[in-house]
């Protein structure tokens, strides 16, 4: 297939390397900063520089970018997309955008299947973009309306770059679940690291500090919009790590150590139970 990515930051550029290392289809890369576009095709992750005109050669187009930038760019660009074309983009959240990609799908006739590569780093661009970044992730598909081969035809190219599995969802799934799994730990990241404590950490810390600090050094814009635009399934999900808070808090202030360690022992349970 000829696959377009329009992107080539860590998620876009990660998505060309692996297709550039396991398959021997053709990548287009399409960037707003033509010398990362250069970079991209000197190193041999990208077959082409592309150009929005020229669309009409690929088969499949994967949109690396902020959400609503991928709807701007369709948009925009969607009347050079040949009829039939699979696109899929890379976002965070789903029901802000999907609807709208869906009516752009319909409207220029290519194919929209949603989709969200569960991975990344800490750090943004092209440099640090990674070949091996999706090795035994996640991808999550969802399919909003698309036809049984053009989400087998995804799901095919997922495992093929080193998936290591396929999750099928619907927006409103997906942004509750991604609510919980990934935006809540950032939010707790950067809760936790606003301590002024933190400044003082060296010398104090270890593993624990590292693991629940990691995220918090977050792209405040990109992240900020992701919150924004999935604000309902959030705030649940911070309401109920207050609540859980409290009720930590209350037992250690009122020095009531068998209910406290009623409530640590059933976080230890449901960790133990899940195995992970």
């Amino acid at each position: 297939m000829n696959i377009a990515v329009i992107g080539l930051g860590i998620i876009g550029g990660s998505f060309c390397k692996a297709i550039k290392s396991h398959t021997d289809h053709y990548v287009i890369g399409i960037n707003r900063t033509y010398e990362t576009a250069r970079q991209a095709l000197d190193e041999g992750a990208i077959d082409e520089i592309g150009t929005p005109e020229g669309l009409d050669k690929a088969d499949v187009i994967v949109l690396c970018m902020y959400p609503q930038a991928c709807v701007d760019y369709i948009r925009e660009n969607g009347k050079y997309i040949r009829k039939g074309a699979i696109v899929t983009d890379s976002s965070g959240i789903k029901r802000a955008i999907c609807p709208q990609l869906k009516a752009l799908s319909e409207e220029y006739g290519f194919v929209f299947v949603g989709s969200h590569p569960m991975a990344g780093k800490e750090k943004n661009g092209y440099a640090v973009s990674d070949g091996t970044l999706y090795e035994g992730a996640s991808f999550i598909i969802t399919p909003c309306g698309a036809d049984d081969k053009s989400v087998r035809t995804l799901s095919e190219l997922a495992l093929e770059i080193g998936f290591g599995r396929v999750t099928l969802s619907d927006p409103d799934e997906h942004d509750r679940m991604i609510a919980f799994t990934s935006q809540l730990p950032h939010v707790l990241a950067c809760a936790y690291v606003l301590s002024p404590c933190c400044p003082n950490h060296k010398g104090f810390s270890a593993g624990s500090y590292r693991d629940v600090s990691r995220v918090a050094n977050i792209n405040s814009k990109l992240w900020s919009e992701l919150f924004l635009e999935n604000r309902e399934p959030l705030l649940e999900e911070i309401e109920e790590l207050n609540k859980n808070l409290g009720e930590l808090y209350h037992a250690i202030k009122r020095g009531d150590r068998e209910g406290l360690a009623n409530l640590l022992e059933e976080g230890h349970r449901v960790k133990q139970e899940l195995g992970e």
